[in-house]
């Protein structure tokens, strides 16, 4: 039980979704400085003078029912920096990392990988041609 433990933890894509997240939380909070310290004071001059900045109180006087788009549209600028840092920074490369080992290794990276099917296909058709005596059978 323990050795299925240890070959979970060690697999790679553990490894990598590991350092992803740590790499995603730090990147966090430089972008919410960045939101809380520029985007926010934006949205507040453009809302205006008030302290509240895009948005409206569903009740006067009462803090809790204000509606604050401001805050709403920085969660969207902050998910669109952080997803855009994210691919350009390690998807991308790490794409074309895989792209340039299936080269080394003499598979085109254009070619479509095979579906399930196919392999499934092109191991009877190998087996039947292995077994001379079922090969003229129809196949179910």
């Amino acid at each position: 039980m323990l050795q299925g433990f240890k070959d979970f933890i060690l697999r790679g894509n553990v490894i990598e979704l590991a350092v992803g997240v740590v790499i995603g939380a730090a990147f966090t909070a430089v972008v919410t400085a960045f939101s809380d310290n520029i985007i926010n004071p934006l949205l507040a001059a453009i809302g205006g003078v008030d302290y509240s900045g895009l948005g409206f109180f569903v009740r006067e006087g009462n803090d809790a029912t204000f509606v604050d788009f401001g805050a709403l549209i920085t969660a969207i600028i902050n998910f669109l920096l952080i997803a855009a840092v994210i691919y350009f920074l390690l998807v991308a490369p790490m794409n074309k990392l895989d792209e340039a080992q299936k080269r080394r290794k003499g598979i085109d990276p254009e070619e479509p990988t095979p579906t399930e099917t196919e392999l499934l296909t092109e191991i009877r058709d190998l087996l039947a041609n292995q077994n001379p005596i079922n090969a003229n059978k129809p196949l179910n």
